[in-house]
């Protein structure tokens, strides 16, 4: 998948700026870069600059045109990110520049970088692992303070750390076992099975709660998943809209408006929340509505917390046909029921309203009187979300699993530590204790990339930005 070209790309973000980086690496990164600038320093070479450093000059094309003044880093490998030489160049960020100065360098030999090849490469050459890699990705994405200190831990090794130690202690664990195996005939017994149970125990005490802290790594990454529930028209698009601070949802008067799923992300106090506005829940005999509302029970069971919205003017028979049904959903769930519209209410009204909508929901709930329309209550609502989150304090040196694929390596490693407990107790014999010592380490070998295919590489790079 990698090969020796130099490769190019624009690193920093699309559009217009104040400036452009425009990243090369490879063999000939200097080589090909001095084909195309030319140092104010006519004396000296680009090859002749320190590493590390930065110099001043043009980019200048075929004809000796000017396409614009840059400062031009360079970087000698094997320290580089890459690992490779690499040059940087910063440019002027007009689209043009960055475009012309692209196309200078891919025909002066150059290769257009694929998405992610830069990290690749840098994993490839050793300079970080493939949780490290993958963490780049994650860093770059991070949209909260949590969610960025979590990636940089795993960028700098904290996760890969923790896995070497434990790829280490099975690896003693199995060369144990395994000479044994050389002296089977003489039925030596190398390794202390108490030992060796007491090992194992711990190998499986650390894979558990890997595997355990992902409930709240993939909140912290993703978004707490918030769907917003309801009957038509009761103020759920409204509700969304407030929360986002945009019109992300469009609003009628009109029954049945939103008839398919809207997702977006917002940051309250530090917490990242993945609103979720369905469509509302009714008898109807429109085939795509119907669709839609099917669409709203899948994302109850998909959400951590639920906000079931009840216009508070007009609480009816509806709600009471249509209560049994998400009820189911909301189970183990945590439930804010909004009394929306009650700017239109009474005190005394509300107080009624209250005692309906407890007669109506036997699950343990909270009830947030709120006016969607008028933002009365959307303060509070705010912090009781950011309460019920309950994300716990993440610092620099947690070790906490936030992506998909490590979750589920975990798993099976946990899986393959168990049958070696279970071996260990129930004494069967070491080539299969062995086998199942070798599957865990497997396992996790996977995550950090020491066990990998081409094919999970492709896939995981791929979803990488091009220029990084």
């Amino acid at each position: 998948m990698i090969t020796n070209d130099t490769i190019c790309a624009i690193s920093t973000a699309p559009g217009i700026g104040g400036i452009a980086v425009i990243r090369i690496s490879g063999k000939d990164a200097v080589l090909i870069t001095e084909r195309v600038y030319k140092p104010v320093r006519k004396e000296r070479l680009l090859t002749d600059q320190k590493p590390y450093t930065l110099s001043y000059g043009n980019i200048i094309d075929e004809k000796g045109m000017i396409i614009d003044e840059v400062m031009v880093a360079r970087f000698v490998a094997p320290h580089s990110f890459t690992g490779e030489d690499t040059i940087e160049i910063s440019c002027h960020g007009s689209l043009y520049i960055q475009q012309q100065i692209i196309a200078l360098l891919i025909r002066n030999g150059c290769r257009s970088a694929l998405p992610g090849e830069f990290t690749q490469r840098a994993f490839v050459n050793g300079k970080m692992d493939l949780s490290q890699a993958e963490a780049v990705a994650d860093l770059i994405a991070s949209t909260s303070a949590s969610a960025h200190r979590l990636a940089l831990n795993q960028m700098r090794g904290g996760f890969s750390n923790e896995l070497a130690k434990l790829r280490t202690q099975l690896l003693d664990f199995a060369s144990l076992i395994e000479l044994e195996l050389d002296f089977s005939e003489e039925e030596v017994e190398f390794a202390d099975r108490s030992k060796l149970i007491d090992l194992a125990l711990h190998i499986k005490m650390v894979i558990c709660k890997l595997a355990d802290s992902f409930k709240v790594g993939n909140a912290i990454k993703n978004g707490i998943p918030t769907a917003i529930i309801g009957e038509t028209n009761a103020g759920k698009s409204t509700l969304l809209n407030c929360l986002l601070h945009e019109d992300r949802a469009l609003v009628s008067d009109i029954h049945g408006t939103t008839r398919d799923v809207i997702e977006d992300t917002t940051v309250l106090q530090g917490i990242t929340f993945r609103f979720i506005d369905t469509a509302g829940i009714r008898d109807t005999q429109d085939k795509i509505e119907s669709m839609g509302i099917e669409r709203t029970f899948r994302k109850l069971d998909q959400a951590v917390i639920i906000l079931w919205m009840i216009d508070a003017t007009g609480m009816n028979e509806n709600i009471i046909r249509s209560a049994g049904r998400i009820i189911q959903h909301c189970e183990g769930k945590t439930l804010f029921v909004l009394l929306n519209k009650t700017d239109k209410l009474t005190g005394q009204e509300c107080e009624e309203k209250r005692e309906l909508v407890e007669s109506l929901i036997p699950l343990k709930h909270s009830i947030l009187f709120i006016s969607a329309k008028t933002n009365q209550g959307i303060d509070y609502l705010e912090n009781q979300l950011v309460t019920a989150a309950s994300l716990p304090e993440t610092g620099t040196d947690d070790v906490i699993v936030t992506n998909a694929r490590h979750y589920e390596a975990l798993l099976h490693a946990q899986e393959a530590i168990s049958r070696v407990l279970d071996g260990l107790h129930s004494g069967i014999s070491g080539d299969f204790l062995a086998q199942d010592i070798r599957e865990c380490m497997h396992y996790l070998g996977e995550i950090t990339g020491q066990i990998s295919t081409d094919e999970i590489l492709g896939n995981i790079f791929s979803k990488f930005c091009i220029g990084k």
